[in-house]
């Protein structure tokens, strides 16, 4: 199977992660700034052969902006066949896991944003379910900046029930919703902990909200009730991050 990943950071990292995953690299014939100079040469480096076609030949493969790089790439075998057991079985050697969970995000833009704060706050996994969700498409990955190929993407059947042997391998499960009574920075992150965001607008399903330990809302000041739930993902992970980190 083979997918489409495009823009300058996304290819740049699939270069340096998993360069045996390109199957064939176009680069923009009149593009020769320092940016493109640079990826021509780890390219050349990592021994990925680079045709250069002129911008409409990559205008008709990617309708985005591509900024003059479009790589056909090898779907890893991780992103299609990591199950709950390997989840369990991969966090088991972490000593303080915290794991991004992320229940009808149907966005390819947002999974891409979620992805990248989830690499920048050290997530150790993001979870979401098979059906009703956001695929990890060439949108997802130019938005992630390369974080896509840097975190595992587990997609699972039921996420009530993966969030299940979570809680019985030792996490607890922190869901985010703005019923709730706890504030976000009132509620202890440093724990082993998933991090739950729900779709905008609906929110979590009802069987997510009824595996979670704790729920937890932010603070809204203003007249907007609600965030992008890109935008509120960071929020959390970072609170997480200043909690783990501080003292």
């Amino acid at each position: 199977m083979s997918d489409i990943a495009f823009g300058i950071h996304a290819v740049d990292s699939l270069l340096r992660r998993s360069p045996q995953r390109i199957l064939s690299l176009f680069v923009q014939i009149d593009r020769n700034d320092k940016r493109i100079q640079a990826l021509l040469a780890l390219a050349k480096n990592q021994g990925v052969s680079i045709t250069r076609v002129p911008k409409a030949d990559l205008d008709t493969k990617v309708s985005e902006r591509h900024q003059g790089v479009v790589a056909v790439i090898e779907i890893a075998s991780s992103e299609v066949n990591l199950s709950e057991r390997d989840l369990v079985s991969y966090l088991s050697g972490v000593e303080r896991p915290l794991v991004l969970a992320l229940d009808g995000v149907t966005d390819p833009h947002n999974l891409g944003a979620c992805l990248r704060s989830a690499d920048a706050t050290g997530v150790h996994a993001v979870v979401v379910p098979k059906d009703n969700s956001a695929e990890l498409n060439a949108t997802a990955r130019k938005v992630a900046s390369g974080a896509a190929e840097a975190i595992p993407l587990v997609r699972v059947t039921n996420l009530a029930r993966t969030l299940k042997a979570l809680k019985d391998a030792g996490l607890w499960v922190v869901g985010t919703t703005g019923e709730a009574e706890t504030v976000l920075y009132d509620q202890d992150l440093r724990l082993p902990v998933v991090i739950v965001m729900g779709a905008e607008g609906p929110g979590m399903r009802r069987l997510t909200t009824d595996a979670c330990d704790f729920l937890v809302k932010l603070p809204m000041a203003g007249d907007v009730s609600s965030l992008n739930v890109s935008v509120a993902t960071g929020v959390c992970l970072f609170e997480a991050v200043r909690q783990r980190t501080a003292g």
